[in-house]
């Protein structure tokens, strides 16, 4: 619109006369000077524009287009300006002329890249050696992992853990692998390796070693704390099978498998990465693993054998893939230290810490902040005294013996005088602290004036638990710190996982240790970092899988599951029980006892029956009413010669109650026939 006010007043108010002593004057000058400018009522200098260019600004390129007809051909009668293609040209950047010696160390360069990065070029696709893995545990759920390796002729355990129960297995303490594969394969074993020493990693050991026996290798730690459970299950004699290993050195296990332990980082001290060695290449198993730059022993990941094993050539990686849904990158165990001395500088009463057992180094920074507020220390919980204990008896950490009281002298020493350490931040029922908020602990009784820290994350499923732990907490006064800064993961997140397969650089790819979607996520963290889709599968427990330089397959599925164990007497509870267990707590139970005439085929007297969780005890008299009702039905049109079959008779009377119960009620509950015949 500017523009077109523009044209307008130099067309209506500027003489003639003077535009055309303008125009001269513009024919006169040099190209390189500025347009001529006209006055205008107003007294202001405006440039004078070309018409033929449709006003456009001094600082618009004119239209190559402009003056082509519809065809695109330029007009016969316009002539092209030769001295503006002239100027063109002078100013052209001329292309700059190509090295060609350069240019072939481009290419040297690029495939020295490929020789690098793609180890397909590092393996020997010539060896018709194979090698199979069977995972038994740890796959589509998060724990009980346990995983074979086996050649033609010999095979290697890695890890037999144990995982915790749902809520529907009633009675149940802890899960336990299925070991019928282990009993078929039985003689070709020649090892079991352990990573590290959790729980779900090793707490399957003792139940293994009551049956069936292998040499066990793995760093000192783990083979102390399955030391322990053997006494626990009187199976100490099974000591004997320890073969303890040093950090980065090879050891030929059988005549198949040569296998070096790596330190790896993770919640737990003393934890491995493997690398197995066979004549179909080697296999790189993570175990529980992240990436710590500044772990508290300073003993950091061996990131430099990763890289010499990926540079020498990698078959396989198997990696840990339960955090592999976090994009930021895992916290250092340091990174905890700072929110532990706020909030004990801050704390003027007795500190209750509660944190997974298991992790020595976030028990040991708590306790030496707690010495440096000159708090003395009181271990509660038989797990935890024992691995502190382990710990301080080999040397992975160091504490003089006088700082620790028992629980008993607790209640001599000024609230501020005293940090407890102690378990249950999962809320589990027979724990330390369960049993302190609701007021059970023998010489531990919550005061308003304590402070709470549970330094742990919520392990899925057991949420309800802790939150009724914290109710009983609050409801005794006490203050609770929970906050995400006193907690820090112990698995590879998403940036993590992706230094592990940089440094590997497998050729295939198999991610382990979690539920499907862990894995899942896993794929395609690896498939961002190079590997192809087709060299990656995901597995589930019981699959077998094959793997030669050429390839990897699935080949066949082996029998896996769970067996379920009672802690109290640590005995093996059978699959009926559990589903019996589960069937009176969803559906209830029916007893019936009916004395029945064996000539007639009529009952006696009355039945008796007796319910629990079907009706309400108002309506019992009703419902026996019923069940009386439907034998007699079931009586008078019974088949000849049933009477005498006493357990195809009760087998019926089940099958006749629980269609009418269900008919009404929509359950299924336990029959519980007895008739008797007279």
């Amino acid at each position: 619109m500017q523009e077109e006010n523009r044209g307008s007043v130099e067309n209506t108010t500027t003489p003639k006369t003077e535009v055309k002593a303008n125009m001269q004057a513009k024919t006169e000058s040099k190209p390189t000077e500025s347009k001529p400018e006209v006055k205008t009522q107003e007294g202001t200098a405006k440039p004078v524009h070309n018409r033929n260019n449709n006003r456009r600004p001094n600082n618009r390129k004119p239209n190559p287009n402009q003056n082509r007809n519809a065809n695109g051909d330029k007009p016969a009668g316009n002539k092209p300006n030769n001295n503006r293609n002239k100027n063109k040209n002078r100013h052209r950047r001329q292309p700059t002329p190509v090295d060609e010696n350069l240019k072939a160390f481009v290419t040297k360069n690029q495939e020295a890249h490929k020789q690098r990065l793609n180890p397909h070029y590092k393996l020997d696709l010539n060896s018709k050696a194979k090698i199979r893995i069977t995972p038994l545990g740890g796959l589509g759920e998060i724990g009980g992992n346990i995983m074979v390796m086996e050649t033609d002729n010999e095979a290697i355990l890695i890890d037999i853990g144990m995982s915790f129960p749902d809520e529907t297995m009633h009675g149940v303490d802890i899960l336990i692998p299925d070991f019928s594969y282990l009993r078929e394969i039985k003689d070709k074993i020649v090892a079991v390796i352990i990573t590290h020493a959790h729980e779900d990693h090793i707490g399957a050991m003792p139940y293994l070693y009551k049956e069936m026996q292998f040499p066990i290798y793995g760093t000192p730690l783990p083979l102390a704390m399955i030391g322990n459970k053997f006494d626990e299950h009187h199976i100490k004699e099974h000591r004997k099978h320890f073969n303890p290993i040093v950090k980065r050195q090879v050891y030929e296990i059988g005549n198949d498998f040569k296998i070096e332990w790596m330190h790896m980082t993770h919640s737990i001290i003393d934890s491995s990465t493997i690398a197995v060695t066979t004549d179909a290449g080697t296999l790189i198993h993570t175990g529980d693993f992240k990436i710590d730059y500044t772990p508290v022993d300073g003993y950091t990941a061996d990131l430099h054998r990763l890289a010499y094993y990926g540079d020498k050539g990698v078959l396989c990686l198997l990696s840990d893939s339960t955090n592999s849904h976090n994009p930021t990158a895992t916290g250092s165990e340091l990174s905890v230290a700072p929110a532990l001395d706020r909030i004990f500088s801050k704390a003027e009463g007795r500190i209750l810490l509660s944190t997974f057992s298991s992790n020595i180094h976030r028990v040991q920074q708590a306790i030496q902040y707690g010495i440096k507020y000159g708090r003395k220390i009181c271990v509660i919980g038989r797990s935890m005294e024992r691995n502190i204990e382990l710990a301080m008896q080999y040397d992975y950490v160091r504490f003089a013996k006088n700082i620790f009281v028992d629980p008993d002298e607790v209640a001599q020493l000024e609230d501020k005088e005293v940090l407890i350490v102690t378990t249950g931040s999962q809320g589990e029922a027979n724990s330390a602290l369960f049993r302190m908020s609701i007021g059970e602990h023998r010489h531990i009784k919550i005061k308003p004036s304590d402070l709470i820290v549970l330094s742990s994350r919520a392990i899925p499923g057991n949420e309800g638990s802790i939150s009724a732990m914290l109710n009983h907490l609050q409801r005794a006064g006490a203050s609770i710190a929970m906050s995400k800064d006193i907690h820090v993961s112990g698995h590879a997140s998403m940036e993590e996982q992706k230094l592990m397969l940089r440094l590997v650089n497998p050729k295939f790819f198999l991610p382990i240790h979690g539920e499907y979607n862990h894995v899942m996520r896993h794929r395609e963290t690896g498939m961002m970092c190079g590997v192809p889709e087709r060299n990656i599968l995901l597995m589930t427990d019981g699959e077998q899988i094959e793997i030669a330089p050429k390839y990897m397959r699935k080949v066949k599925t082996v029998k896996t599951g769970k067996t379920y164990i009672d802690n109290q007497n640590n005995h093996k509870i059978d699959d009926d029980i559990i589903l019996d267990r589960q069937k009176l707590a969803s559906d209830g139970v029916v007893m019936i006892v009916a004395e029945i005439s064996e000539q007639n085929s009529k009952m006696l007297d009355k039945p008796k029956v007796t319910t629990f969780g079907i009706v309400p005890d108002r309506l019992d008299k009703a419902f026996a009413k019923e069940i009386e009702d439907v034998l007699e039905i079931f009586l008078t049109n019974i088949k000849p010669g049933l009477i005498d079959n006493s357990r195809a008779l009760e087998n019926d009377v089940r099958q006749v109650v629980r269609k009418h119960i269900f008919r009404k009620m929509k359950k299924y509950p336990l029959i519980v026939p007895h008739m008797l015949v007279h």
